[in-house]
């Protein structure tokens, strides 16, 4: 692209989500200054090892100077000193955005202190993995994900319109949605899912019968799923259970209903019933690889890469190159 998006870009956090942000947005010439402000040395040293910026900033009022695209990639709990701390700083007309699991919480924290000046859209890319850090991203993060926009009432649509490009060029789908349905919708889609994975595997890990080693041993195809869920960010996940309470407790309430009428059918030998739900919720699995969201392989398509390899074939042609074959 000749003409870049954005003029400088500033993100606030640089885990999985902000690396790959940096990395996407580079790759396909959105932004022409990348700026990032994380608040460990470490992180930031190692982000500048990795050139995922242009410029590093220990000071967070420092890396929003003049920026016209804030991303805040911190965990949910921290958006509110974030959006405390720059408010003052802000440039005029700048869009300021996020990318939490958790909407209506963000707007509540971040809203009350930006100014009426900048455009506050809050935003959610409906994609990761268990791992953090800034070693973890990668520009194909983004690639046919959903990315949930939820302005506020009022928000300008020009500005919406312009964040929603970047996301779409980034290769994202992206809709737009009330924040508290996006929460509810998220409660069951995500953070059940992971509520479960936590638990399943810290009761296997209790298990007085069974020894870690046996678990870690025998693990079959739906513990290891689990564990890749359950290896998640702690302090992000905390963070969106506290900030979605409601929705979740919900969710949890209708699970634990079905759940026990489940134990219910396994004590009384009802097969019909069993085999009743596992075939409704099976059709469930084809539409999500259908919607294209997942592919239809043993191990859920985590061998594939971008432009239909395996990781081993990617891992083969990358050593010829370093070779020089």
């Amino acid at each position: 692209m000749s003409d870049f998006l954005f003029k400088r870009m500033t993100l606030i956090g640089i885990g999985l989500l902000g690396s790959s942000i940096a990395l996407a947005a580079r790759q396909k010439g959105l932004v022409e200054h990348i700026a990032i402000h994380t608040r460990s040395q470490a992180t930031l040293a190692r982000a500048e090892e990795l050139s995922l910026g242009d410029s590093y900033h220990k000071d967070v009022t420092d890396s929003v100077k003049d920026a016209d695209l804030v991303i805040v990639c911190t965990p949910v709990g921290a958006c509110e000193a974030v959006a405390k701390a720059i408010a003052p700083y802000l440039a005029e007309g700048a869009i300021v955005t996020d990318v939490g699991s958790v909407k209506a919480s963000i707007i509540r924290q971040m809203q009350p202190y930006l100014p009426k000046t900048v455009h506050f859209i809050p935003g959610h890319p409906i994609a990761g993995t268990e791992q953090s850090g800034p070693d973890s991203g990668f520009a194909e993060l983004f690639i046919n994900r959903w990315c949930i926009l939820t302005p506020p009432e009022g928000t300008d649509a020009a500005a919406v319109d312009k964040l929603a490009q970047f996301w779409t060029v980034l290769g994202s789908n992206v809709e737009t949605m009330d924040a508290n349905h996006h929460d509810h919708v998220l409660a069951i889609t995500s953070h059940l899912p992971h509520l479960i994975a936590y638990n399943i595997v810290g009761t296997a890990s209790d298990l007085e019968m069974v020894t870690n080693s046996e678990v870690i041993k025998y693990s079959a195809g739906g513990f290891r799923d689990s564990t890749r869920l359950a290896a998640s960010d702690p302090t992000m996940w905390r963070d969106v259970f506290l900030h979605n309470k409601e929705a979740t407790l919900e969710m949890l309430g209708r699970f634990t209903e079905d759940l026990t009428a489940l134990q219910r059918a396994i004590r009384w030998g009802d097969g019909d019933t069993l085999y009743e739900l596992f075939s409704r919720t099976r059709s469930i699995r084809r539409s999500i690889i259908d919607a294209g969201q997942e592919v239809d392989a043993s191990d859920f398509g985590r061998h594939i890469v971008e432009g239909g390899e395996t990781r081993a074939e990617q891992l083969k042609s990358d050593d010829h190159k370093d070779t020089g074959s």
